[in-house]
């Protein structure tokens, strides 16, 4: 791909008002338990998006080992967090929901009942036929659930990691040039226009949009891949009126979904052909940081971000150091690795070892 490699979804970054209300709750009903990191810093390099001043921030990485992409949740530590005005609708332009894998649809249904969870309606399908279902969490972020095909651990969990997102665009061509052509999606799943009963129950569902499921035609290869798997991006145009853009006159770390990172290799190859499809860096680690990896606590990297063509943020890291077991400190340097090749299975189990239970 171009030089550089993409091995899957790391993370959905979800700001909070409560970190550890939140991440309890993802704790419980998504499985969200193996914590990479939780770093309490100050957000210096996000400027643009953070009214022009470093901001203090509590975060913390976490991962369900069965697999699919983790959570960033994040919380601003010196600021009350802004909350979107009005509901999130379909036709809106940002990432709209957060697709979740399962293995078991009714199984899943099952579960999230028993839960009290608050279930937008029954399982439906989509335009390819197959089912799937929505819920809300406390906090007001809407999570599809979909069956997944591709599991790395069996924690006895109903759910998985990140399976994807539905991103709400003006226009889904303009789109396709980062999701496609940069992320690797290239393969359309569905390309249908009208009213749909599956999202016919969610706000401003009953109407008419384009949807576009889509997903990478190559195998996913990377460190983590093991774990991320593969995923799907679904693109959400209204055919009518443009809706309201979610981050308008709030900073990145207000309550909601805040950006889709992948796991990548070669930033620099990255950086040159993001550049040249239009889509230049508008926040760089590496430059800002003259080389040196991105302490985060207790990992290590480099991070970027692009906007899509509706502003709409995409990060991209490069992992330098991970823990494996904080414990035992034990901890994986991957700079000292030749190439980006899946690092073993019994590493990646080891970190269960990170695991916290939920309260």
């Amino acid at each position: 791909m171009n030089g550089y490699q993409i091995g899957g979804i790391q993370q959905i970054g979800i700001g909070v008002q409560n970190i550890h209300k939140a991440w309890n709750w993802y704790n419980r009903m998504f499985g969200m338990d193996c914590r990479i990191f939780e770093d309490e810093t100050e957000a210096n390099l996000m400027l643009p998006y953070t009214g022009g001043k470093p901001q203090s921030r509590h975060a913390l990485l976490a991962l369900n080992l069965q697999g699919g992409g983790g959570f960033e949740v994040w919380q601003y530590s010196n600021r009350e967090p802004v909350l979107i005005k009005e509901e999130v609708r379909i036709g809106d332009l940002g990432i709209l929901v957060c697709k979740m894998k399962v293995r078991n649809i009714d199984a899943a249904w099952s579960f999230f009942t028993q839960n009290n969870c608050n279930l937008c309606g029954e399982p439906l399908n989509d335009p390819s036929g197959k089912k799937g279902f929505f819920l809300k969490d406390p906090f007001g972020n809407l999570f599809q659930i979909v069956e997944g095909d591709e599991w790395f651990m069996n924690e006895n969990k109903v759910s998985g990691g990140t399976y994807g997102a539905i991103i709400g665009v003006s226009d889904i061509e303009r789109s396709k040039i980062v999701y496609s052509d940069i992320l690797g999606y290239d393969e359309v799943i569905y390309d249908s226009t009208g009213t749909f009963p599956d999202l016919a129950i969610l706000p401003g569902g009953n109407c008419e949009v384009r949807r576009v499921l889509l997903k990478s035609s190559r195998p996913i290869s990377g460190y983590f891949s093991r774990i991320f798997g593969t995923s799907t991006i679904e693109l959400v145009s209204a055919t009518g009126k443009t809706g309201k853009r979610i981050y308008k006159d709030r900073f990145w770390g207000d309550p909601g979904f805040i950006h889709l990172c992948y796991d990548i290799y070669n930033m620099d190859e990255l950086k040159e052909f993001c550049s040249s499809k239009g889509f230049s860096f508008v926040v760089d680690s590496k430059h800002s940081r003259q080389g040196d990896s991105f302490d985060m606590g207790e990992a290590a990297g480099y991070f970027a971000y692009i906007e899509d063509s509706d502003g709409i943020l995409v990060e991209f890291v490069e992992t330098h150091k991970m823990p494996v077991s904080k414990k035992l400190g034990w901890y994986v340097n991957l700079q000292k690795r030749n190439s980006y090749k899946p690092l073993p299975s019994w590493i990646l189990k080891a970190l269960r070892f990170n695991r916290v239970k939920s309260s």
